[in-house]
């Protein structure tokens, strides 16, 4: 693979978020909202998320900048890459289409909203923000660059530690306990696996 395949392979993969994200967006808006969490913080965070996943590589694939930070590109960092991007698409729609009518950009409860412990569900709390650090790590082995490469995993820490224990108290205050024993039997991001599972 080269460098240039590399990169038609992250630019793909940011059209594809955008089509798997797009119709759940239109669909979310025409939900009423009982509750909302979003802050400045918030704002931020998803600011940052969105520069170092978007914007840096797309300024660094339009104009090179910056140059100094390039390093030497290998075949086998493609395909890693490009494995990984698999994953994190595959991941992410799964988890929009296991969301439903649930899912929210920022920090909302919706009418009629339910708590979802299935599918997914059944084994990470948050695989949405999963599927976001592997669109960063496939960013990472794609773009050779250590500014450009590395801002997704930059931007989606910003993201997911700024955000991440305020979506959960969210969660808390409208499930309470029933929210407090899936938080138990469950990882955040990864798979939480206990004895005798």
């Amino acid at each position: 693979m080269t460098q240039t395949v590399a990169a038609i392979i992250w630019a793909i993969g940011l059209l594809a978020w955008a089509a798997i994200r797009y119709p759940h967006q239109r669909h979310a808006r025409r939900i009423r909202v009982v509750s909302d969490s979003r802050s400045l913080t918030d704002r931020l965070a998803l600011g940052a998320a969105t520069a170092g996943l978007a914007v840096i590589p797309i300024i660094y694939l339009s104009t090179g900048f910056p140059a100094l930070a390039n390093y030497v590109f290998r075949p086998w960092m493609g395909w890693v890459g490009l494995a990984v991007e698999l994953g994190f698409l595959l991941l992410f729609h799964a988890t929009h289409r296991q969301l439903g009518r649930n899912w929210s950009v920022s920090l909302e409860i919706r009418d009629d909203h339910r708590l979802v412990t299935d599918g997914l569900y059944r084994f990470v709390r948050h695989p949405m923000y999963s599927s976001f650090w592997l669109w960063a790590i496939a960013q990472a082995f794609l773009l050779p660059n250590w500014f450009a490469g590395l801002a997704g995993l930059a931007g989606v820490a910003i993201f997911y530690f700024a955000r991440v224990g305020k979506e959960e108290d969210m969660m808390r205050a409208a499930f309470g306990k029933e929210y407090e024993a899936y938080a138990a039997r469950t990882g955040r991001v990864v798979p939480l696996f206990k004895r005798g599972d």
